[in-house]
């Protein structure tokens, strides 16, 4: 199962406390303090892993707490140190607040690491507080309490670019035929309910296309999980904008324009300013009339905007719309 979204609960471990003991040894009646510090207790360590792919991990655990720093000893002797808690994240994993949604931490690439709570610092044992008018001291310093935290884990998929369209444009078609990738296809809308990544190849070249699941109008309000699949754009460089221009789809292609357009300027206007491909979809299924074709043709031309005419089915300009993909692809 993909999960993109987590609450979850973290507890850095406690320190130790101090140890109040003194040397006791034949021969040596009043012998002097000894007691040893206490150990400090675990951090919590978040890692961005390629061994993870969503936070699946986190859909049964919502709480994890790091072990406590062991109590001073006598003779000296520190505390045994809490150990920590490292939990590995998909890289594009996001750390925010919770409930008010600050950014704590943005994991942008594989192997990064970050500390997310602190473990407590243990307590000094009685040994640090003999002095010249005190030489046999009674206190010891408590461990302090680790840190406390609840945050929300957020996965948005790092990918160059992202099919967005209505249900059932034939996204998860193209990605299978473009790619590896092998999404479930069916003729009913929301056949895909979590996005699918595929590598792109070309010319000896390489990128990531996800398919991001069907956008209805007024998915920017939440409407059939919009905004759960709308965060997944956030990160691609160029948009494909998936447009089926068939005469079994119930919309006009310029209609269907402007509803994935007007979506994403309200649920965040700043993704209209990354690259943008119109791909008219089920072009083999076309009729002669090509009078709502055309009006999406032109008006693409006139806002300088890339347009593909394709069948994913028929493999008809597969090649070219990958080559209008990687124009905008610097190789690293």
């Amino acid at each position: 199962m993909f999960i993109d979204r987590a609450i979850i609960s973290f507890g850095a471990g406690n320190g130790g406390d101090g140890c109040l003991s003194f040397r006791r040894e034949k021969f040596i009646p009043h012998g002097g303090p000894d007691g040893g510090d206490g150990g400090k207790g675990g951090n919590i360590i978040l890692v961005s892993s390629q061994v993870c792919q969503s936070l699946t991990d986190f859909k049964y655990k919502r709480q994890f707490q790091a072990e406590n720093g062991g109590q001073g000893r006598s003779k000296k002797q520190s505390g045994k140190k809490g150990a920590d808690i490292i939990l590995q994240v998909p890289a594009g994993t996001v750390v925010k607040t919770f409930p008010d949604e600050k950014l704590i931490f943005d994991f942008e690439r594989l192997g990064q690491e970050f500390l997310l709570a602190k473990g407590g610092k243990g307590g000094r044992g009685n040994i640090h507080f003999k002095s010249s008018v005190n030489q046999a001291p009674r206190r010891i310093e408590k461990g302090e309490k680790g840190e406390v935290i609840k945050v929300i884990l957020e996965l948005k998929l790092i990918a160059f670019a992202g099919l967005v369209g209505l249900p059932n444009a034939g996204k998860s078609t193209l990605i299978s035929k473009i790619s590896a990738a092998r999404p479930k296809i069916s003729d009913y809308p929301f056949t895909t309910l979590t996005p699918n990544l595929g590598v792109v190849d070309f010319k000896e070249r390489s990128l990531i296309v996800a398919d991001i699941p069907g956008i209805l109008e007024g998915a920017h309000q939440g409407q059939g999980m919009g905004l759960e699949f709308l965060r997944h754009i956030e990160r691609t460089r160029v948009l494909l904008f998936i447009i089926d221009v068939s005469p079994f789809s119930s919309l006009p292609p310029m209609k269907n324009y402007e509803i994935l357009e007007k979506e994403l300027s309200m649920y965040q206007v700043r993704l209209l300013q990354k690259k943008l491909v119109v791909v008219a979809t089920k072009i083999d299924l076309a009729t002669e009339d090509r009078t709502r074709i055309d009006v999406l043709r032109k008006f693409c031309r006139k806002r300088r905007i890339p347009y593909v005419e394709i069948s994913a089915l028929r493999g008809i300009n597969l090649e070219k719309l990958k080559k209008t993909i990687f124009a905008f692809h610097e190789p690293d």
